[in-house]
């Protein structure tokens, strides 16, 4: 593909996804759709590494979709759109707090890449407005920071319930559904998993990859549903209650 070893490229489908790691462990995600020509940043925290990543490319950013409004996530919005006269797409529960977008939507509407739907998802939890895209026929989905591998996002303004229910709504999705989170949270994820459920085989042996993963320097996501289903304590837990004990156990570590 062509790609350097920073900037990875990841093929969906017709779509290519590249991930940008900015900041201290935030991933941006770039998609582009080759037959349209059109390009997507997702989340930018920030605006040069994710403009430079496209002009490698030959690429020009004609949207951004956020998920949710922390600055690490929409700090690159205001710089891309001044480059590129972009279109930005959030969270209308959130519009009051992200001052570029130019369209907002909550569940059930849908964005577009070319000729690829993203139907939008609300996942409040994390924060009170937070939205995911899900580009069904392409099987991958843009989770922000509601569901990581082997995690979840902290309860900042929603509740256990809220968090329990996005869980189940992912863990109903296909196997094989590509999840592009926003973080590089795996390694201590797992580690905190282990301790809720030492005796995961599946755990175990992901973990041993995760590791030695880190210690080469490489990145652990996406991740897949599937294998979220096996290995992600708060995906497992089996009601609002036992999240809930294991976001506080996990917030507390």
């Amino acid at each position: 593909m062509g790609v350097d070893a920073q900037h990875r490229g990841l093929v969906s489908a017709m779509l290519e996804v590249v991930r940008i790691p900015v900041l201290s462990d935030n991933y941006v995600w770039l998609i582009h759709d080759p037959a349209s020509g059109d390009t997507v940043a997702v989340d930018p925290a920030v605006a040069e590494p994710v403009l430079d990543a496209a002009r490698q490319r030959g690429w020009t950013i004609g949207q951004i979709w956020n998920t949710h409004w922390h600055g690490d996530h929409v700090g690159g919005n205001a710089a891309i759109k001044a480059a590129t006269g972009c279109t930005i797409t959030g969270p209308a529960a959130e519009a009051a707090k992200i001052d570029t977008l130019d369209r907002t939507v909550t569940e059930g509407d849908s964005v577009r890449i070319g000729d690829h739907v993203a139907q939008v998802m609300a996942v409040p939890a994390h924060t009170a407005g937070h939205i995911a895209y899900h580009l069904a026929d392409d099987g991958i989905i843009f989770v922000g920071d509601t569901l990581f591998a082997m995690g979840c996002g902290r309860l900042f303004e929603g509740t256990p319930a809220q968090m329990f229910a996005n869980m189940q709504r992912f863990a109903a999705l296909p196997d094989d559904t590509t999840v592009y989170c926003a973080h590089e949270y795996t390694q201590s994820n797992g580690r905190f998993a282990l301790t809720v459920e030492p005796d995961n085989a599946v755990l175990r042996a992901r973990m041993e990859a995760v590791e030695a993963a880190r210690a080469r320097g490489e990145a652990t996501v996406p991740t897949t549903i599937g294998l979220e289903r096996d290995t992600n304590i708060f995906m497992r837990a089996r009601d609002v209650a036992e999240l809930a004990q294991r976001r506080a156990a996990k917030d507390a570590a």
